[in-house]
C-alpha cells in the first residue's frame, strides 16, 4: 500500500497545526554565534539554520531571519565565533535567544563565562567544548524563485582558529557523542541530544 501523503504548496500555506518544514529537515545543529559590535558590545545568539559547508578551508554558515544584531555586527567587523551547544549548556543557550536591546551585553545578561579568542575579536563561551573562530567570507541576502529579495541573510565564514577540549579526544579522534551536542527539532520547543546509543557506522563504497 502506498503512503497517504499530505501535500501542500508552501505559498498557499501548510494547513497543519504547525509548520512542518523545520521538523522534517532536522534535527539541525545549532549556530551559537558570538559577535562584538564595532563599538565593543558583545552579542551571543543561537541560530537553528546552521551547518558546516566545506573542509578545506573550513567554511560554516548560518541564516538569520531579518537583519539581527549578530548579522549587523559581522557586517561591521567581519568576525564571529561559533560555540558548540551541548546538553549541559542548553538552558543557558536558550536564554541567549531572548530579545534584548542591541546595547545589552548578552554574555553578562545570561551570566556566561568567556575566554578570549586568538585570531578574532569576539569572545568564546568558556564552557563550550569546541569553538570555531571565524572570519566572514560571504554575506548573502536570500532570494525567492522569482528573484525577489527575502528578509533572510546567509552568513558564511572561514574558521581561522579552532579550540577543542582535549577531554573530547580519544587517540586523536574527536568523540562526537561525548560532548552531548544538542540539535534543534521542529515545533516550538523540540530539541535532541546526541548520545552513544544513537551511533551506527557505515563506510563508503570503494
Amino acid at each position: 500500500m502506498s503512503p497517504d501523503f499530505h501535500f501542500y504548496e508552501p505559498a498557499a500555506g501548510h494547513g497543519l497545526a504547525h509548520d512542518p518544514l523545520n521538523a522534517i529537515v532536522g534535527p539541525r545543529p545549532i549556530g551559537w554565534v558570538s559577535t562584538v559590535s564595532a563599538s565593543g558590545v558583545r552579542n551571543l545568539a543561537p541560530y537553528s539554520f546552521f551547518n558546516l559547508f566545506n573542509y578545506r578551508p573550513p567554511i560554516l554558515g548560518f541564516a538569520s531571519t531579518a537583519w539581527k544584531d549578530s548579522v549587523a555586527n559581522i557586517a561591521e567587523t567581519r568576525e564571529f565565533v561559533w560555540n558548540l551547544a551541548t546538553r549541559p549548556l542548553a538552558e543557558i543557550m536558550n536564554a541567549t535567544s531572548a530579545p534584548v536591546d542591541a546595547e545589552v551585553d548578552e554574555f553578562t545578561h545570561a551570566g556566561i563565562d568567556t575566554l578570549p579568542s586568538r585570531t578574532v575579536r569576539p569572545d568564546r563561551v568558556a564552557a563550550s567544548p569546541a569553538q570555531f573562530e571565524c572570519r566572514l567570507t560571504q554575506l548573502i541576502r536570500l532570494e525567492n524563485k522569482d528573484g525577489g529579495q527575502v528578509d533572510t541573510w546567509l552568513v558564511l565564514g572561514e574558521a581561522t582558529g579552532i579550540h577543542i577540549d582535549r577531554a573530547m579526544l580519544e587517540d586523536g579522534v574527536y568523540q562526537t557523542a561525548r560532548a552531548r551536542p544538542i540539535l534543534r527539532g521542529g515545533g516550538p520547543a523540540d530539541y535532541f541530544e546526541i548520545g552513544e546509543e544513537s551511533l551506527f557506522r557505515m563506510f563508503r563504497p570503494r
